[in-house]
């Protein structure tokens, strides 16, 4: 059985954003193991303003806000009237520099811009964690559990006086296809959002098989938020793949005692013990994992593609059909969903499921690759 790991990307905080910090474990640290960083981590970069978007604010955003206030006037210029057309992409994380240079971005990605320009007009800003849009991705043998984060606009930094509320101002959310209204939300600081980015890269960089710039990156993020479990969890999973296991283990085991039942930080520390030969131990930790999550994600995917290979398309629309029912948003369930239509002969069906997973996917090449599946099933229909 394929071992996965387990990473998380853009959740939220579990501690209380207003507790006191304690330091980062530094003796959870080992950076003799690794080569140095081939660029430097320097945090004062995630919202540096580029000269591009220095002269984008003077004309097109300072424009709007002239014209239709100052909440309005900014979330135009960037999301509705002006000229900048920003797309959904979450296929990297980036600082507001690089999103505004390509245009694109994550939902992390999206509110560091965002903020970075709000705080060039002294607008005060708030950031939000998303309870109940969290969801599922992977890239080979790693799976991703993705929170949601959002940003809450207030006024000017000069306006504020006694009496103002956290509930005033607009919120600007940058969720793919679907709404937020009535969900709970948190305000977590700034030092979480910094952290939710250094995480996400070491991510994505560990992903990517460049296991020193993810050390980097992953210690960073603990070092701006020790509080921040999944950045603990990225780092043991680094430690792992780097073959450094005891570190592993220590780093995972300070994770679970930040969050103990922490599904994704238990499920990589069954395979840490599994290779310590700790076996009694593992057992017992993925007994206890069994019994929070008896289903884990991705688990009737899995099947389901088991059957798919067995050209049993009826089991595996069910399989699929279950999968896409706790995981709605995620793309490849509804691709492989309407696979499984087309093996059974559902061309309809097939053709619904396939715009609903154009409508959810989160890169281009996702989005081309259905789009262009998608066309040659109407185009079959049209003759």
């Amino acid at each position: 059985m394929r071992a996965w790991i387990v990473l998380l990307l853009c959740v939220m905080v579990a501690a209380c954003a207003t507790a006191p910090t304690p330091p980062a474990r530094t003796d959870l640290f080992n950076d003799r193991l690794f080569k140095a960083p081939s660029v430097p981590i320097d945090k004062a970069e995630i919202f540096a303003l580029s000269d591009e978007m220095k002269r984008y604010l003077r004309t097109e955003i300072a424009g709007q806000v002239r014209d239709a206030g100052l909440h309005q006037g900014f979330f135009d210029a960037l999301y509705t009237n002006g000229p900048l057309r920003l797309d959904y992409d979450s296929t990297t994380t980036r600082n507001a520099a690089e999103a505004f240079a390509a245009r694109s971005g994550n939902c992390l990605s999206l509110v560091i811009m965002t903020s970075a320009f709000a705080r060039a007009l002294d607008i005060q800003v708030w950031y939000q964690s998303v309870a109940g849009e969290e969801s599922w991705s992977r890239s080979g043998d790693v799976q991703f559990f993705i929170g949601h984060v959002n940003l809450r606009l207030g006024r000017k930094t000069a306006e504020l006086g006694f009496g103002h509320s956290k509930t005033d101002g607009m919120t600007i959310d940058f969720l793919p296809g679907q709404s937020i209204r009535g969900l709970p939300v948190r305000v977590i600081p700034e030092e979480t959002i910094v952290a939710m980015y250094m995480n996400n890269r070491a991510a994505e960089l560990l992903a990517r098989g460049n296991l020193d710039d993810a050390y980097w990156w992953a210690r960073s993020a603990v070092v701006e938020d020790p509080q921040f479990a999944s950045s603990y969890n990225t780092l043991g999973v680094v430690y792992r793949r780097h073959g450094n296991t005891a570190e592993a283990k220590r780093v995972l085991a300070h994770a679970l005692v930040l969050e103990p039942k922490n599904t994704r930080v238990m499920s990589n520390m069954v395979g840490v013990l599994d290779d310590l030969g700790l076996v009694a131990e593992a057992r017992s930790l993925a007994g206890t994992l069994a019994a929070l999550e008896p289903n884990p994600p991705f688990s009737y995917f899995n099947l389901g593609l088991k059957a798919m290979k067995e050209q049993d398309y009826r089991l595996a629309r069910d399989l699929f059909v279950k999968e896409v029912g706790r995981a709605p948003y995620y793309h490849e369930f509804h691709y492989w969903l309407a696979a499984a239509y087309a093996g059974l002969g559902e061309v309809e069906q097939a053709r619904k499921e396939l715009a609903i997973a154009v409508q959810y996917s989160t890169t281009r090449k996702d989005h081309e690759l259905y789009s262009a599946k998608l066309d040659r099933i109407n185009a079959a229909r049209a003759r």
